[in-house]
């Protein structure tokens, strides 16, 4: 009969045994693809990846696919740093292909360091390297902008409406920080609006399109963008409206107002001042027939204080008619003076 001891350590190596051969089958099957393809991952990094919360599998399988690539560790592709990049909410089989893709292209500088940093900035890495090696046209003006065109004004004032397309290739260096697509967009617009309106006529840019083109290139618009203008073409050209000729009618038409209306104003003052002048021509023509009233009166008292004959008188009455008769004679032949005289 065997002692309590034995049947302890009986029982525990079983469960040892058992413990290890679950273990064994659970990541049998990784543990040999990495051993089978270099990727230098033991089994008890496997199940320290468990215990981390570190899908085993994702990092097995993005290993062994840089390694196949020819990514070694001494560019910081080590099972560590892939863990580390998993933990921190990154994608880890997306920036392994983006850096095997950045090097079969060999002319994108992407290691894995700036990879993960694009990652982890919320920017699809993988499709700025594709980006970079097939360059990605952009409409201008954008289909969200919901304009179908545009619109800028010459010198002569004639209106051109004008679509252009932006051909781009996204720089890696950029990514982070750098404008996106709309500040292209908005630049380029920018650009277009102020190079039509410096040409003194419209037909210079409808005669030469592409002036367009090499005057938005030279201003550098892709400065601080996460992308690079590799050309600017413009895919349409059209004439508007004659901007000018409306503007300098609307002008007109203003000023035309304006001088009516001044016009209106001195009549005005015209009107009142002649009926101010009208006032005082009879103001004074009541204080002339106030005069003559006083008149018979002053001959009166002449002829009671002995003062005037009335010799005297007789000889004035004479004279009034004489001047009257003198008058009646020289305006007969002038209306004018003879409606002055009547009146």
């Amino acid at each position: 009969m065997p002692s309590p001891f034995v049947i302890i350590a009986l029982i525990v190596v079983i469960v040892i045994f058992l413990i290890l051969m679950m273990v064994f089958a659970k990541y049998f099957r990784l543990w040999i693809q990495s051993v089978t393809t270099g990727a230098g991952i033991g089994i008890w990094d496997l199940v320290g990846m468990s215990f981390r919360k570190v899908r085993p599998e994702v990092i097995v399988r993005s290993k062994i696919m840089a390694v196949q690539a020819g990514l070694g560790e001494e560019t910081g592709l080590t099972s560590k740093a892939l863990e580390a990049h998993y933990l921190a909410g990154g994608n880890v089989p997306l920036v392994i292909r983006a850096i095997i893709a950045a090097m079969k292209a060999k002319n994108i500088p992407l290691d894995f360091r700036l990879a993960t940093a694009i990652d982890l900035a919320g920017r699809n890495v993988l499709e700025a390297v594709q980006t970079s090696v097939y360059p990605k046209v952009i409409d201008c003006p954008g289909a969200s902008s919901g304009k179908d065109s545009l619109d800028a004004v010459a010198r002569n004032g004639i209106q051109l409406k004008v679509r252009a397309r932006v051909t781009v290739r996204a720089n890696i260096r950029q990514l982070i920080g750098g404008a996106t697509e709309e500040t292209i967009i908005a630049r380029v617009g920018e650009g277009i609006v102020s190079a039509i309106g410096s040409a003194e006529k419209h037909s210079d840019v409808l005669e030469n399109p592409d002036r367009i083109s090499k005057a938005v290139l030279a201003r550098r618009l892709d400065s601080q963008t996460a992308f690079e203008i590799v050309s600017i073409d413009i895919a349409d050209i059209d004439v508007g409206d004659n901007v000018g000729a409306r503007l300098q009618a609307d002008q007109a038409e203003a000023d035309t107002r304006v001088a009516r209306a001044n016009a209106e104003g001195r009549r005005a003052m015209a009107v009142a001042e002649e009926q101010e002048n009208i006032a005082d021509i009879e103001k004074s023509r009541a204080k002339v027939t106030q005069a003559e009233a006083e008149v018979p009166k002053a001959i009166a008292q002449a002829i009671q204080t002995g003062k005037l004959g009335i010799l005297d008188y007789y000889k004035l009455r004479n004279v009034q008619a004489d001047t009257e008769m003198r008058n009646s004679i020289a305006s007969a032949g002038n209306p004018r003076a003879a409606q002055r005289t009547g009146s």
